[in-house]
């Protein structure tokens, strides 16, 4: 078996070296978080009719994607992970959008 270098580590991605973050921008990513949460509270007070839980939902995956790409270091990861994570959003997203389809066509509230 002939030993070689594999610069792009095409043949063993989990032995790639490992990006560091610094602390500024987990500041920035805590800033972001804070402010979705004031988004958060700030759409609760407000009444927006059927709009509010698309906009909750918007908010709450808006901060989802910044938790996955940041604290899970996915941003830094190969295509492959990236791809895999995309998929499960997507998913989510699909159920999510099924589901206020859903709720929306029914006659329970008051439109």
């Amino acid at each position: 078996m002939s030993e070689f270098h594999d610069p792009s580590n095409v043949v063993n991605p989990e032995h790639a070296e490992h990006h560091i973050v610094s602390p500024m921008q987990y500041a920035m990513v805590f800033g972001a978080l804070l402010v979705g949460t004031a988004l958060t509270v700030i759409a609760a007070e407000i009444d927006l009719g059927a709009l509010n839980p698309v906009i909750a939902l918007a908010i709450a995956s808006t901060k989802a994607v910044i938790v996955i790409l940041f604290f899970m270091h996915v941003k830094y990861q190969s295509k492959l992970v990236k791809l895999t994570v995309s998929a499960g959003f997507f998913t989510f997203l699909v159920l999510i959008t099924m589901t206020l389809t859903d709720y929306i066509s029914r006659a329970w509230g008051m439109w």
